[in-house]
Parts: C-alpha cells; structure tokens; sequence
C-alpha cells in the first residue's frame, strides 16, 4: 500500500445558470447571485456583483494555497489557469497568446503605451470620452515626452465625429485611442468605423473596452483593434484586482515592454535578455491566481450566457429606465442621443447627485456618481459638474428598474407637496429635514448641526430661506442668538436684538444655488454665549432645557445648541445609567412599516443618520438587510419601498441564519441595517458639549410650571429658567406631563446576546435584522452578531414595570423563554449567553409615538412613549423639536402629535408645580 499523501484538489466549482433557449434565466442568475438578496444592485459599471461560482472560484483557491502553499497550488492548477487565457481570446476573438493578465486596465494601459515608446512630436487622437487615468497618461506623456495630443470633437449625436477623425487622419499620427463605453454615460462609440479609418492610414487603435466587455460585443478583428485594454471587475463580473490586456502580433513585433519583468523575458546572459514571444511579456511574476481563477470563471459565464443575449437583456433595462426616468418630474436624463448601453446617467433638479445616490442608498438601492473629474472631456465639455449613474446587469430585471422610478418618484412627490403646501414654504436640508418659514417672512438660515459654521443644506427653489449665497461678505448666518424683526424664530424670555446684517433677497451673482452642502466635522472649540439668553445668572437660565438624555434628548439637545441656542440638558440618572429605553450596544432600523403614513418619516430618519455620521466622522449605520416573518394569513403585515413579500424557501436564502418553516412568510427589507446604539449616544453627547450644551447628569427635575413669557424648572439642585422646555424623558414622561400617564404604560423588556459555534451563520449577509411574529408567543426580534457582540433576540413585550423602582435581573425564567425560541429560529445560537440585560419601553395606543407641542403649552415640546421603535428616528426627532422650538411648524409629524393621541386640553404643569 502507496504510503504518499494525495494532494487535495479543490472541490468542482458550480457555473451559473446557461440560458434559457428563449433568453436569459433571469430569476436563476438573480439566485446564483448573493447580492441580489440585499439591495437593488445598479453599479455595474462601478463594480458588478460576483456569482456564487466566481466568489468560490477565488475563496476554494485560497484555501488551497492555506494547505499546499503559494507556488504548489498554481502549479496544481496550472491547466486551469491556462484556460483563463484561452477564455479571454475566444471573448474578443483573439488568440490565447495575445492575451496578458493584468490587475486592471490602467495598469494594461500602462504597459502598452510604455511599449510604444512614444517621442517628442508624435500624435495621438483621443476620442473625448476617454477615461480619467488614460487621459492623465496622455497629459503626462504630453508634458514629459513632447507627444502631441490631440481630443477630436464629438458629433451631435454624442459619438466622435468620424469626418473630424478622417480629416485627422491625413497627416501622420502615432495612435489612435478611444473608450467603446465611457464611464460619465450610456453613450456607444462606433469603434468599428473608427477602426477601418485607421486601418486605412495605417495608424494602430488602441480601445479602452472596461466598460463594454461582458456587456457589448467586442471582436478586435472586426474593429480592427491594435491594442484592447479591459478590467475584470465591471461588466465582466470578475473580482476586482482582475484586467486584460490584448495586443495585435504585428504591432506586438514592434513594440518591446519599458519595464521587462521575470514573467515576461528571460535573463539569458550578463548583459543580455529576450522577451517572451507573446503577450506575456506584459506580465509581472507576482499575481493572485485566486482571482485570476475567479475571472476565469467569470469569463465562462459570460460565454456561456452569450454576449449578445447579455447585450439585448442590459440596453432593454436601460431603455426602460430611461423612459420611466423622462416620467419622473424633476429629473433629468443626461446620456447622449447616441446611448445604448447598461449605462444610464441622470440629474435631479436643484439636487448634488451626491445626495440622490444617498437617499437612494438609503432605500436599498445601488448607484454612484461620476464628477466632472472622471471625463473632463465629455461632462465638462457638456457642462456637467456630476451625474448620477445607473448601470445593470444579467441580475437585474424590469422589477428592480420600476422600483427605482417609484422611488424617485414617490421622494419628487413628497419633495413638491412639501414644497407646495398652501400655508407654507418648506426648504429641506441635506437630510431631509423640513425647516419651514411663514410665505414672505425671511427666516434665517441656522449653523447646520455637524458645520463649524452657517450652512445652507439645499433649499428648495421658491423657498423664503436664505442660503450661504444668499448672505452678503462678511455677513454673519442669524442663529437664535441674532434674529431680527419679521423672523419666524420664537422670541424667549427677555428682549432680542435685531439682526445686525439683514439677509438678502437674491444670491451673489456666480453663487450657487439649490446645491448641498455636505457638513464639515464639528470643531471642538467652544460655541460663542448666545446674546439672548435670559437674563439673570448664567447657571440658571436658558433659551432651551432639555429633560431625557436618551437618543431623542441627546439629539435635540445637539440639534439647538447647534442651531445657537444656550442648552441646559437634564437628566435623572448617572451617565451610563441602565434605566431607560436607550441602553444596549445595538438598535435596528428599517424601512418596513405597517402603513405607508410612515414612509415619509422613514425616509428622513435615514437621513438624518446620514447627517449625524457626517457631523460625528463616524460609521453608525450598517445596511443588513432585514427578514420580517409571520404566519402565513397572519394579519398586520409589513410594507414598504423597496420591500417585498417573500416565502419561507427564499427567506433560506436570503438568510441561511434564521429557520423558518413551511407555513411562514416574510417582507425582505433590503435596506434594513444595525444602528452603533453606543456609538451614537456617544457621538451626540460629544457633538452636545462641542456646541456649548450644559449637560447635567444626575439631576432630577421635580416639576414646571409657566412663569411669565418662560418656563420655570424645579430641579433637586435648584430652579432653572429657561425660553423653551422640552421633555424626552421616556418611561418618566407621566411624571412630568401628567395628562400623559393614564395612555401611556411603562413596561419591562428582556434581551440576550447570544455565541455559537458557528459565528459567521449569525453574522452579516448570512443573517440581518429580523422579527418572526410567533403564533402564541409574541413578536420575536433579533439583530445579527455585530461589534464583537453576539447575535441579540427579545420581545418585544412585557409585564408593566414601574420605573421608579430599578429594574431587577434577567430572571431564569426570562432566559429560558429566550433561550428556547432561538433553538427554534436561529439553530447556529448554540453558544453560551453573553449578555443578559433589561430596558424599558413606553408604550402608546396604536403603538404611536407622542412629538409635538404640549396642547396648551407652547413652550413645552416634548417627544416621547415611542413604543418600542423610536431609537431608528432618534435624529430625525431632535431635528424635529429643534425646529419646533423655533417656531417652525412640522406638518409631516401631525400624525404623532399628541392631539393624534387624544390629549387636546391644557393638561397643566408637571408633577411638583
């Protein structure tokens, strides 16, 4: 018996799906893609997403070089590696020996331009929608080499202008280059015709193919091609890392690399070498064969797919998308008359596309932007600053390019209306958050919270606000402290200066206008005293106090202080406290809701997440995606934009973590995610005190009451006064505002984060935030393992619990409930218990929340009883009460006033008054 070890080979690897004989296999391709299960993908040609098949390709080799090593895995798969090269040549019609593999095609670029050996004086014609790094090459070449380069015109259509290349054509010139598919649109250059004019002068072509190849038919024989230059990692599918590069034998014959590498020449004497025959000679020694493997398999898909069926699939979507887009109001398509590709390129009105693509991230979607910079020679040519651009694929379908015209739709919609509504102007920062002013009244434009300074964040057109262009130089944004006559602002208690610099009317000519400003980090500087605080000693006065140091104070308290408000911020307990509803290291948030009344809120705490990371300099939000299960005819589903319905078997899919059996179903919520609950608090309270918040931990308020054109709060530390009072105060709401005790209800609830054996089961994208609405038992809910913590479940109810008496332990009782609904839901939960902790909800009829002024009491706001969901609107909230603390009216919050509750009496002063 052989005594030798056998070398383990890597297990098969699964292909994708062949095609369909009437098409492509849309629904199996949509499967055998682990993307799709998360978001609307529409970035092809930034990154497209990998198949299953490509990502084991790469992961199955690595494991083996883990076993064998380096060198002997490539050996052991050597055949395998040389079929890459055979795949590529067949893509483009060459021969396998014309091939070089590459890490990307500026670096194929690179090489072949190096192996020219351009001098001084030779030209080169570049088409204008050459790519940024080739035209960087170009100019560089220019200015150390002496080349002379010339950009020909574009026709009408958008193409390059074949008579200017002819005419070109007729004096000598080195090169050709042009991109098949440029990066800033749809646009499909006519590289065939492009290539016969050169052939004919006899000058070589060089096409930049990284956006075409895997999308669009490439033959270089057709086109007549001298050099390709293409990368894996977009319409290819490959991983990134990945590029090729094709040159013709001829032009090979007389071009030499500029830096030859052991891979492509041989040493073959002291002073002398010889390049290998063929398009190795490239090539450098170091390379991920992983990836290269990956490619390969790429490479195959596409094959096996074929080009054309992926080319009439792709520019169908685009063509869909772009009819639905010339349907939305406020956009504006941007591709040229001669687009037809997967590419789709669109503005919206008085808009940074920047922020489009973010809302649109927010919602489950997957675009990017291109600036100016990526093409000067087509966007700034055509006066484009930026774009936004979609691009798709063999995973998408007509399904995802509706629900991005819905979206856009459905966000124009809310954005008019707002703008529209008869008793107001409502002007909008960069997060959404509405900061209306009374039709003729010029209300200031605030210090955005997270900017050192006054900033505009974007008003809308015909809004009354003025923006930082609006101001004249040297003139000062008002805040509350600097406010004149005719403001919308609220006057507090003791008399306010009038502006020193009235605002204008117009911006400053050249200035631009409707545009966003994305918020510099906060300085840590100490904020300038506001001159309106009240009189009397500065310890106990100010325009605001705020009650509650949870997610909903803390950002309130940050939102005015910001905004320039003097800010005393209270709160019962020690920092770090375990009493209230805001403890514990993870929250959830999603766009799934019972009712489509909630939409438009979602949609500004997203947002306002978004504000609060850039203001902060911190991740706070991971997109997870998020599973919402039920039995089936189970009433009160969720809904939502981007949301769909689900069976058990594709919730397996979506997540292999959680188990649900025959009989449930789910609402995927690709947008759902993990909000750094500690992380938040944190970053709010550092913002707090950066803005001059007086925030006093372990102070209790006894009671207020009205004195005079303020309020008075009586403390266990004394009396304070203040303009505005705002309570976020949560379970201890019905002390303070008594009319609130009888609906409100303060119950306990129990939480444990769990280990497992198999961890990454039980972490992100194998498992995201879920709830399963057990038959019998109640709501059971989770967040994925996340930070280092374990995977956390609870439910979302509980026995009342008074919070004046601290809350006990997690009992045995408790635990095991927990325990033995995630054996059941979550099998990889095998591991010992983490954490036990206890918090607190409040919870309110409807499960609503309570935001808004107290009836009666106009200068007390309060926000509170959010039933158990109110962490994921925590900055949308205390932007919410900052901009009613100014006056400012919030129409789209009218449906979680108090009055929605029923509280419409004065209830009077708190507890203790």
């Amino acid at each position: 018996m052989s005594t030798d070890t056998a070398v383990p080979g890597p297990p098969p690897t699964p292909r994708s799906p062949k095609p369909d004989v009437a098409g492509l296999d849309i629904a199996a391709l949509r499967a055998a893609t682990p993307g799709m299960r998360h978001a609307h993908h529409m970035n092809a040609a930034g990154a497209a997403l990998p198949s299953a098949a490509t990502l084991a390709a790469v992961t199955d080799h690595l494991h083996l070089e883990s076993l064998l090593g380096g060198y002997e895995a490539a050996e052991a798969l050597a055949d395998r590696t040389e079929r890459v090269y055979h795949s590529a040549a067949r893509l483009i019609g060459a021969a396998p020996q014309d091939i070089a593999l590459v890490d990307s095609a500026s670096t194929a670029w690179q090489r072949a331009m190096g192996a020219l050996r351009l001098k001084a004086g030779d030209r080169v014609l570049a088409s204008s929608s050459t790519y940024v790094s080739s035209a960087l090459h170009l100019l560089e070449m220019r200015d150390s080499h002496g080349i002379v380069l010339e950009v020909l015109p574009a026709d009408a259509s958008g193409q390059i202008d074949l008579g200017a290349l002819e005419t070109a054509l007729r004096e000598p010139a080195a090169l050709v280059t042009i991109a098949h598919v440029p990066t800033s649109s749809g646009l499909v250059e006519p590289v065939a015709a492009v290539g016969a004019l050169a052939a004919r002068a006899g000058v070589p072509l060089l096409l930049d193919a990284t956006q075409s190849l895997g999308q669009l038919p490439v033959d270089v024989q057709e086109m007549r091609c001298g050099i390709v230059v293409a990368t894996g990692r977009k319409f290819l599918r490959g991983p990134r890392g990945t590029g090729l590069l094709y040159v013709d034998p001829e032009l090979r014959a007389r071009s030499r690399p500029a830096a030859p590498d052991v891979r492509g020449a041989q040493w073959s004497s002291a002073y002398g070498y010889e390049v290998v025959p063929g398009a190795r000679r490239y090539e450098t020694w170091e390379s991920s064969h992983a990836l290269r493997l990956g490619l390969g398999t790429a490479l195959d898909e596409a094959l096996d797919l074929g080009v054309a069926l992926i080319r009439d699939h792709v520019t169908e979507l685009a063509e869909r998308l772009r009819a639905g887009l010339s349907g939305v109001p406020g956009i504006r398509r941007t591709d040229p008359t001669a687009a037809a590709s997967g590419i789709v390129t669109f503005l919206r009105e008085d808009e940074d596309p920047r922020q489009t693509v973010r809302d649109l991230r927010a919602t489950g979607f997957r675009l990017t932007t291109v600036p100016a910079s990526h093409g000067q020679w087509d966007l700034g040519r055509r006066g484009l600053e930026r774009v936004a651009r979609a691009s798709l694929h063999v995973y998408n379908s007509a399904d995802d390019v509706d629900a991005l015209v819905a979206a856009l739709t459905a966000r124009e919609r809310r954005r008019r209306g707002a703008r529209e509504a008869p008793s107001e102007t409502v002007s909008r920062t960069a997060s959404g958050l509405p900061s209306g002013v009374t039709p003729g009244s010029p209300a200031p434009a605030f210090a955005v919270p997270g900017s050192g300074s006054p900033t505009s964040i974007g008003s809308e057109p015909g809004s009354a606000t003025p923006t930082s262009a609006d101001r004249g130089p040297g003139s000062a944004a008002p805040t509350f402290a600097d406010r004149g006559p005719g403001s919308a602002a609220p006057t507090f208690a003791g008399p306010e200066p009038a502006s020193a610099t009235p605002a204008s009317t117009g911006p400053e000519p050249g200035s631009p206008t409707g545009t966003t400003t994305v918020p510099e980090p906060v300085s840590a500087g100490p904020r300038t005293a506001s001159s309106s605080r009240p009189t009397g000693s500065a310890g106990d006065r100010a325009d605001v106090i705020v009650v509650g140091a949870g997610i909903h104070g803390s950002s309130a308290a940050w939102q005015l202080a910001a905004r320039g408000a003097s800010v005393i911020h209270l709160d019962r307990f020690p920092a770090g406290h375990t009493e209230g509803s805001s403890r514990g290291r993870t929250r959830m948030i999603r766009r799934a809701y019972p009712a489509e009344i909630w939409d438009g809120f979602v949609d500004t705490a997203y947002n306002a997440w978004q504000e609060l990371e850039l203001a902060s300099g911190q991740r706070l939000v991971t997109t997870t995606g998020g599973l919402y299960a039920r039995a089936a005819g189970a009433p009160g589903t969720l809904r939502g934009p981007g949301c769909e319905n689900v069976d058990h078997a594709r919730a397996a899919e979506l997540f292999p973590g959680l188990r649900l059996c025959e009989g449930f179903s789910a609402v995927h919520d690709p947008a759902a995610g993990v909000i750094d609950a500690q992380g938040a608090l944190t970053a709010l309270a550092a913002l707090g005190r950066a803005h001059g918040v007086d925030r006093r931990d372990g102070c209790t308020v006894l009671g207020w009451r009205r004195d005079g054109e303020g309020v008075r709060v009586d403390t266990d530390q004394g009396v304070l006064h203040t303009g505005r009072l705002v309570v976020c105060a949560g379970p201890w709401t019905g002390e303070l505002l008594p009319a609130f005790a009888q609906p409100l209800s303060v119950v306990r609830i129990v939480n444990l984060h769990l280990g497992s054996s198999r961890r990454h089961l039980l972490e992100p994208p194998l498992l995201g935030a879920f709830s399963v609405d057990v038959p019998d038992v109640g709501l059971l809910y989770g967040i994925p393992a996340f930070g280092g913590a374990g995977v956390k479940i609870g439910l979302d109810h509980g026995p009342p619990e008074d919070p004046s008496v601290p809350a006990g332990p997690v009992t045995e009782a408790e635990r095991d409930r927990l325990l033995g609904l995630a054996s059941r839901f979550l099998p990889a939960a095998d591991g010992p218990v983490e954490e036990a902790i206890t918090c607190r909800y409040t919870m309110a009829p409807k499960n609503r929340f309570a935001v808004g002024r107290l009836p009666g009491e106009e200068r007390v706001l309060m926000a509170a009883a959010c039933s158990g969901h109110g962490f994921k609107f925590g900055p949308a909230l205390g932007a919410a009460l900052a901009d009613l603390a100014e006056g400012k009216e919030r129409p789209d919050l009218d449906f979680l006033s108090p009055a929605a509750m029923g509280i419409t009496d004065r209830p009077g002063p708190g507890a203790g008054a």
